[in-house]
């Protein structure tokens, strides 16, 4: 038996009796369960009983040993009671110790203050003593012309001067110091100057530890940036004065400032302690002492160029100073951690500086030149079919631009003009509308479709609605390239400007934006030739609206945005005149016939046909010549239009789709003709056709029996002819044919559930009031 379950905290017993008793239950026949139940009341009697003879043992043992305890606990009580007395006896002599002694220290101390002052009088002494010596025979030494010994001493009475500090006259002896420098400087002038323009090593180096050794090493490399800048401006001069180019003069310059670069990097790294931050001071210097400047030149250089080549000439010689950069960098890049980088980034803004107010003004300067470049572009002609090939070929040439503004201002800008481009982008599309626009006007006028002869003899030119199809076309070519560029436009924005973009940018904490590249720039040694960033100093407000850009086209993707939102609307007013031309190059035939129609003398005047036909069937008359003509015109309008259906044209199909026509289908109407361009255009012309017969109708001033007769004949014939192409009659022109049918006694009962405006103009012109 597990008698361990008893020591448990959580011990119950009605589980445990149940839990012997199942185990049984399961085990044996059911009629042993008073035998197993009396085997476990005996385990547990004994159980019990061995329980109590332990617990009375253990009693026993513990009461025989407490005696035993008591006394070592006194014992222990005792210890340390004299353990106690003795600390207290050992502080009290520690105590008695340090009262002793305390006066002691205090003269020993004194004493050590009293030998290091000593000392120091007795050091200071035999350094007076040494600047006397020395200073009495310096001028001795100077008659030598020993530029070493000559050294030595001074550096002698510089160490003794530096423990003189304290001495009355020690500002005295600085400038006497000074001067002997002087002295010695102007005394080595010519051999410093003989040994830099020789390239000597050796002397150089003897220069360099004459120099450090007396604190002059800035007035050495005055001597040495002075050598060579002297050369490098008089190569300037030359080329300056030669016929060359200012192009090619800008090359000869950086070719010949980079071979300096790479011969003096090697010549210093002999005998200067840092070659590289010495070599890029002297590139510095020699850009800043260039006489003229190559701000100056480039300034007359852009005032004697033409408006048209202005921008080329300045990205030519932006491309030669590209090119020098380039040079630098990669001659720079192997050794970028030994590099002084804030002299790199000096070095870096001197190059590119002379191009920064060009830079600021790309999108002027860019504008400008697209303008001149579009202007140059001809669209208009004489004749109409050479206005459309003329159109034709200009939407290439525009965006044969457009590319050139972006080549142009990633290379001048590295894509911090993007402002400035779209600036310009939008003026050159602009321009491109307005001309085209103007275009479109012209051929209207050629067409004559503003001048609506009334009495013009009918004749079918389908020439007009051709060439506005064709136009039509172009359009759709225009909206689908323009699709295109913007989206080719957004990625190379964004790869080429991107790297100005912070992961952690938002746009709504600009500076969160600078602490976090400050940080980046700690974290990780940057390319100083790839950080220039000639905008954020210069312009912060165009720089945020560039990094919100940046942002919009990386967090959106290059192919939804909206960075030519405006130029891709005008392209669609542009398309929706275009639609507006084909309209009315179509209609304007329909339109001259219907005008006769009020002033057709026939309406009002009565004769024999008046009195033959009053008793004659409808049936009888026949369509006159305008109405006959008019339909003739509709139901050969499904063969021109099946161009629209049959032709594989997707710039014409995108076109026809963004376009919309006039006298579009009431609401409520079915629009399956929505569905197929052929019969929007058809359903379009003849609700055209039909609203403009009604208006013309009620113009009538007045209307025979005879003639209203022939009026509703000719209105069936043209209700005849929608059903004839499927199309739905108006209801207003059912309700004129109603009204014009109706007998007179009869047409107030007929009117009563038509428009009474209607009803009562045609009961006037029937003289039916």
């Amino acid at each position: 038996m597990d008698f361990s379950r008893f020591l448990s905290d959580e011990f119950e017993v009605k589980g445990w009796v149940n839990a012997a008793f199942r185990a049984v239950q399961q085990e044996e026949a059911p009629g042993k369960v008073d035998a197993h139940a009396a085997t476990l009341v005996m385990k547990l009697q004994l159980f019990i009983q061995e329980v109590n003879n332990a617990v009375e043992e253990t009693s026993h043992q513990a009461l025989q040993n407490m005696p035993r305890v008591l006394r070592e606990v006194e014992v222990l009580k005792q210890e340390a009671t004299f353990l106690k007395e003795q600390m207290i006896l050992v502080k009290e002599d520690i105590k008695k110790f340090e009262e002793d002694t305390a006066q002691s220290m205090q003269v020993l101390v004194e004493i050590d203050q009293v030998k290091s002052r000593m000392q120091l009088a007795a050091e200071s002494l035999q350094e007076a003593d040494k600047w006397s010596t020395l200073s009495a025979d310096i001028e001795e030494t100077l008659k030598t012309q020993d530029v070493s010994l000559i050294s030595a001493k001074l550096t002698s009475m510089q160490s003794s001067l530096a423990m003189l500090v304290d001495t009355p006259d020690y500002s005295e002896k600085c400038v006497h110091l000074e001067a002997l420098k002087n002295r010695l400087e102007a005394m080595a002038s010519p051999q410093i100057v003989a040994a830099f323009n020789s390239q000597s090593v050796d002397q150089a180096k003897m220069f360099v530890k004459v120099f450090t050794e007396i604190d002059r090493m800035p007035q050495l490399l005055a001597y040495y940036y002075k050598c060579h800048k002297v050369q490098l401006v008089a190569v300037w001069q030359e080329l300056c004065q030669s016929d060359l180019s200012l192009h090619r003069q800008l090359s000869e310059l950086y070719d010949t400032l980079l071979g300096t670069w790479h011969c003096q990097l090697q010549w210093a790294a002999q005998v200067f302690k840092n070659p590289h931050e010495i070599v890029t001071v002297l590139l510095i210097q020699t850009l800043g002492a260039l006489v003229p400047s190559i701000p100056v030149c480039l300034s007359t250089a852009m005032e004697r160029t033409a408006q048209d080549t202005r921008l080329a000439q300045l990205l030519e010689l932006h491309g030669a100073s590209v090119h020098f950069a380039k040079g630098l960098e990669v001659a720079m890049l192997p050794n970028l951690k030994e590099q002084n980088l804030v002299k790199v980034m000096e070095l870096v803004e001197v190059v590119y500086a002379p191009y920064k107010p060009y830079q600021l003004e790309y999108g002027d300067l860019e504008e400008e030149n697209l303008l001149i470049q579009m202007s140059a572009v001809p669209l208009e002609h004489w004749e109409v079919i050479d206005c459309v090939q003329e159109l034709n070929h200009s939407v290439n040439k525009l965006f044969i631009l457009a590319g050139g503004a972006i080549d142009n201002c990633l290379k001048l800008t590295d894509g911090l003009g993007v402002c400035g481009l779209l600036k310009a982008l939008k003026a050159l599309f602009s321009k491109y509308t307005s001309d085209f626009t103007n275009t479109l006007q012209s051929i209207r006028k050629k067409c004559k479709l503003d001048d609506v002869l009334a009495d013009s003899p009918f004749q079918e030119d389908w020439t007009a609605f051709q060439n506005s199809v064709r136009i039509i076309s172009i359009c759709g070519e225009l909206l689908h390239r323009c699709g295109d560029f913007e989206q080719q436009l957004g990625n190379r924005i964004l790869s080429a400007a991107g790297k100005y973009l912070s992961d952690s940018y938002s746009p709504c904490s600009f500076s969160g934006f600078q602490d976090t590249s400050s940080a980046e720039k700690k974290s990780s040694i940057k390319n100083p030739w790839q950080e220039y960033n000639y905008l954020l100093k210069e312009n912060p407000s165009e720089y945020a609206s560039l990094m919100e850009t940046l942002y919009t086209l990386k967090e959106k993707g290059t192919s939804n945005h909206n960075l030519l939102a405006s130029s891709r609307a005008a392209l669609s007013r542009l398309n929706q005149l275009c639609h507006q031309l084909a309209f009315d190059s179509v209609f304007l035939r329909i339109k001259q016939q219907l005008l006769l129609l009020p002033r057709m003398e026939g309406w009002s005047s009565g004769g024999i046909g008046e009195t033959l036909t009053d008793d004659l069937p409808n049936f009888s008359l026949t369509p006159l010549e305008y109405i006959s003509n008019i339909g003739q015109y509709i139901m050969s309008l499904p063969l021109h239009l099946e161009p629209f259906v049959t032709q594989e044209d997707s710039a014409l199909e995108l076109a026809l789709h963004a376009g919309k026509l006039p006298y579009p289908p009431e609401q409520g109407e079915e629009l399956p003709e929505l569905d197929n361009v052929a019969d929007y255009w058809l359903g379009s012309i003849a609700r055209a056709t039909m609203q403009t017969y009604c208006e013309v109708i009620l113009q009538i001033p007045q209307l025979t029996a005879h003639s209203t007769k022939q009026l509703a004949t000719d209105v069936d014939y043209l209700i005849n002819v929608m059903d004839a192409l499927g199309l739905q009659p108006s209801r207003t022109l059912q309700n004129i044919v109603t009204l014009l049918k109706a007998k007179p006694d009869e047409f107030r009962q007929a009117a009563k559930s038509l428009p009474r405006r209607m009803a009562a103009g045609i009961a006037a012109m029937r003289g039916l009031e």
